[in-house]
């Protein structure tokens, strides 16, 4: 019990003394009106709300995001290699593939992936 009360104190007084030196040390900004306003992604709070906002922009993001989850996706398709009968993993990776490069032809005919038209 008595160890667990001290090493409780040690952890804090450790905790507390490299809080004092990080106040101690750490150099003091200056403020000033930038710094001081809030800011959140990228758009100026005092401003109208109905700014106009890039389509192009959010499709790109949301494309990100697609090919991102896939990517994941993709990863432990090359674990479960060792596991599975090679004709069936096989199969499965190619259609997979096969349905990613559709889907980027697809975007790219559409003309989505242009950022500037």
């Amino acid at each position: 019990m008595y160890l667990i009360i001290w090493s409780m104190g040690v952890s804090m007084m450790l905790s507390m003394m490299m809080i004092t030196m990080c106040a101690l040390i750490s150099k003091t900004s200056k403020k000033d009106r930038e710094k001081l306003s809030p800011f959140e992604c990228g758009f100026d709070p005092k401003s109208s709300a109905r700014t106009p906002f890039s389509i192009q922009f959010f499709l790109i993001a949301v494309l990100f995001l697609i090919f991102d989850i896939e990517i994941a996706i993709m990863i432990p398709i090359i674990l479960t290699m060792k596991w599975s009968m090679s004709k069936t993993w096989i199969m499965t990776v190619t259609t997979f593939i096969i349905i990613l490069i559709t889907g980027l032809y697809y975007e790219w005919n559409n003309g989505a992936l242009e950022w500037a038209k």
